[in-house]
């Protein structure tokens, strides 16, 4: 099995949406400086995560499967700001300028091309770098041709396109997104209500052969016509949203809760972030977006129907406020209201101080790697396998996603074991 996935050989370009971003920088310098041997990738389930195999021994994943090495990845994208990566950088102030220097030189050389971007789909953001296109098709058409061009001078064999700007305004799946001439038809025409620049961007990846992650909770490539674009062209799809703070707590905290059949009654969870993504989120249309993201994960885990006196009357409220002084440093709390044995209430709170983009860094870098190797493996499509890494993970309407964390966890295994041709063992590992 393992020769049948194409080697990992030449150069894997990495194509940034929000290059200039905290989350992108801080994933790119993490990268530059762990390959200098400068800085580890802790948190990366692709270069620090082991499994156990069939010979009864624990082995790196990227030992396992023929993952590009960090070494061959070449970094660019698109910003709405020209900044070059470290300016960029600079400004999110997620990372310290001693560590940025270590990387200085190579950060200064990442300078975004023109972005996609419509106004009306983030509000609170003012772009000064961006593309002027007559219509979506067009803007689809200059993206092609940066994806082609960047590919030619860096002598890259892939590219993959991860999304890591801000989340876009809420979109209603229509039916212009149920078919792939649907779709064709009203970026053609310019439907601006219903064809988002982030859907330009995946059109534009998937017709160039490249992979493409969407790391944000926006409707982009979760329709019928993306999927059956991604099939046509052999291309495989993950996401959304990366699952980083509180929702990753969620979806450990909520499979304890039905393992041990305590009920919920009630679950309020709310934050402050103070980057650009906690202003974009300070807009409702664009909130709503994350919202419904961040609502779906405990419904699925607890399957109020299946279990009705445990869970079939949960109070779920989520709010995020932004709040500048913060900065990326997220502070996130819940209150959960459990009850036990003969109705009895308890209560459990949360306090989560997490720094949104060191934990969003590793993800986003996995996630670029396992797209790579499953375009390599001949995989196309919705990667299920990938939903351990999303809050909201993508699935077509035949299938309901999984959210729990531990057995998305699995899934990522039987899917490498799969790749390699050896069996999931009889036990848990």
């Amino acid at each position: 099995m393992r020769e049948m996935i194409k080697p990992a050989t030449g150069r894997l370009g990495v194509l940034v949406v929000g290059v200039g971003g905290a989350v992108a920088t801080t994933m790119i310098t993490g990268v530059l400086a762990a390959r200098k041997g400068l800085a580890k990738a802790i948190g990366s389930i692709t270069q620090m995560a082991t499994m156990k195999m069939q010979d009864g021994k624990e082995h790196l994943i990227k030992d396992i499967v023929p993952l590009t090495d960090l070494n061959d990845i070449v970094f660019g994208g698109w910003d709405i700001f020209a900044d070059d990566a470290y300016e960029a950088a600079m400004y999110a102030e997620v990372l310290k300028e001693k560590d940025l220097n270590l990387v200085k030189d190579e950060l200064k050389a990442i300078r975004p091309m023109t972005a996609a971007f419509d106004h009306n789909f983030a509000k609170r953001l003012n772009g000064t770098h961006i593309k002027s296109a007559a219509t979506r098709w067009d803007m689809v058409e200059q993206l092609r041709q940066d994806i082609r061009e960047f590919k030619a001078v860096n002598g890259c064999e892939r590219i993959v396109v991860l999304w890591a700007a801000s989340t876009e305004i809420f979109v209603s799946l229509s039916d212009e997104h149920m078919s792939l001439e649907a779709l064709e038809k009203a970026m053609k025409e310019n439907n601006t209500e219903v064809i988002s620049p982030s859907m330009c961007y995946a059109y534009a990846a998937i017709a160039e052969g490249a992979p493409f992650v969407m790391g944000a909770p926006n409707l982009c490539v979760d329709t019928p016509a993306m999927w059956e674009f991604s099939k046509k062209m052999n291309v495989p799809i993950a996401g959304k949203d990366f699952k980083s703070g509180q929702t990753l707590m969620k979806t450990v905290l909520a499979p304890m809760f039905k393992t041990r059949m305590l009920g919920v009654s009630g679950w309020f969870s709310t934050n402050i972030l103070g980057n650009r993504d906690g202003e974009v989120l300070d807009q409702p249309e664009n909130f709503k977006t994350k919202e419904v993201s961040k609502l779906s994960v405990i419904d699925n885990i607890f399957e109020p129907e299946k279990f009705p006196d445990l869970y079939g009357n949960v109070y779920h409220k989520v709010r995020i406020n932004y709040y500048p002084p913060r900065k990326d440093n997220k502070e996130a709390w819940d209150n959960i209201d459990i009850f036990g044995w003969m109705g009895y209430p308890m209560e459990i709170k949360v306090n989560f101080l997490c720094r949104d983009s060191i934990l969003a860094a590793p993800i986003a870098l996995d996630l670029v790697l396992f797209s790579d190797l499953a375009l390599r493996a001949g995989m196309c499509g919705i990667q299920t396998w990938l939903s351990f890494f999303c809050k909201s993970p993508m699935h077509d309407f035949e299938h309901q996603p999984v959210h729990d964390l531990f057995q998305q966890w699995r899934m990522v295994k039987q899917t490498i074991r799969g790749m390699v041709g050896e069996k999931e063992p009889d036990y848990l590992d």
